[in-house]
């Protein structure tokens, strides 16, 4: 695990935690009426997205095609729910919308789309998101933009070799305005990552391939916030943050 911490001030930790367990509760509510989805995988990467949207990056619910805003790609599409929910939680769109979920005349269905105010990218297909992420962030630096563009992924997408290649092209352009975060919950749909197609030691995978790598506890907002602090005074390499979490944390069964 990382030994770099960010200790947040108590209120503001309260305040977080408060908003994460609320997304928590739309997320069972939204997939439970909805009758399908994928709850463990959003529920698993809620506190992420927390840290990330009320505490570090750009944007603007109010002007969602800001052009000074970061992206946020949501490589592992099939957590969409989540990423819904954290979007009506900032002011994107009503929270009353989120009912709605894969109803065939709602526009939040099962996977993101670029019509949804502050989804940046069409994912569904895993593999995908670190390959357009590369193109955001080269274009950003042509442009002498200072914008960072951060890519959630799960472990289980790592078996698809797009990945690799990009994650190669990551490195050989020293993209330091990417963050990748991978949603090390150690599960994929058919059952554990490392059964299927065994992926340690995988920050000296990403090491080798040329990246900056953080290991995490990924429900832990100190720790969040300070692996993201630290990607972005990395200079030179990209950054990946493997953030070991919980498969449906904080959900009984």
């Amino acid at each position: 695990m990382s030994q770099s911490r960010t200790f947040l001030e108590e209120p503001l930790l309260n305040n977080l935690k408060a908003i994460a367990s609320r997304i928590r509760e739309n997320v069972v509510r939204m997939i439970s009426e909805a009758g399908s989805g994928h709850l463990g995988a959003s529920l698993s990467i809620i506190d992420i997205l927390v840290v990330l949207y009320f505490l570090k990056i750009k944007h603007d619910p109010k002007n969602p095609s800001w052009s000074e805003r970061d992206r946020v790609i949501l490589s592992k599409g099939h957590a969409a729910p989540a990423l819904y929910a954290v979007l009506a939680e900032c002011g994107y769109f009503p929270t009353s919308l989120l009912s709605s979920l894969r109803r065939i005349d709602s526009f939040l269905q099962g996977h993101p789309e670029v019509y949804i105010p502050g989804i940046d990218m069409v994912s569904g297909s895993l593999g995908q998101g670190l390959s357009i992420a590369n193109g955001m962030a080269l274009s950003f630096r042509l442009n002498g933009k200072n914008n960072r563009v951060y890519v959630i992924m799960g472990d289980g997408e790592l078996n698809e070799g797009q990945v690799w290649e990009a994650a190669l092209t990551s490195s050989h352009l020293m993209l330091d305005n990417i963050t990748v975060i991978i949603d090390r919950n150690g599960f994929q749909q058919e059952g554990s990552t490392e059964n299927i197609k065994r992926l340690e030691p995988l920050a000296e995978k990403w090491k080798a391939f040329g990246w900056h790598a953080i290991e995490i506890d990924g429900h832990d907002l100190n720790q969040i916030i300070a692996a993201l602090n630290e990607a972005e005074l990395t200079k030179g390499y990209p950054t990946v943050i493997i953030a070991h979490t919980i498969k449906g944390f904080q959900q009984n069964y």
